[in-house]
């Protein structure tokens, strides 16, 4: 889905699959440089789009830093 430079790892839990980790900020920046969107553009898809996306038990952890913005 070409977030690829946004993925950071991966985390694993006790009986449970392992998930992909990626950095919230970079997806935004990734919508921000490859589809030409403002930051709140890009922040809007993101969390529509991408994080609000059910994709299975393997779905996608976003790592949101303490000091980047949060959810609209």
């Amino acid at each position: 889905d070409g977030l690829d430079t946004a993925y950071i790892g991966y985390i694993e839990r006790h009986n449970e699959p392992r998930v992909a980790v990626y950095d919230a900020e970079k997806c935004i920046q990734v919508f921000m440089d490859r589809d030409d969107m403002s930051y709140e553009e890009a922040q809007e898809w993101f969390f529509f789009n991408v994080a609000g996306a059910y994709v299975g038990e393997q779905t996608p952890a976003y790592l949101f830093k303490d000091d980047e913005p949060i959810s609209p």
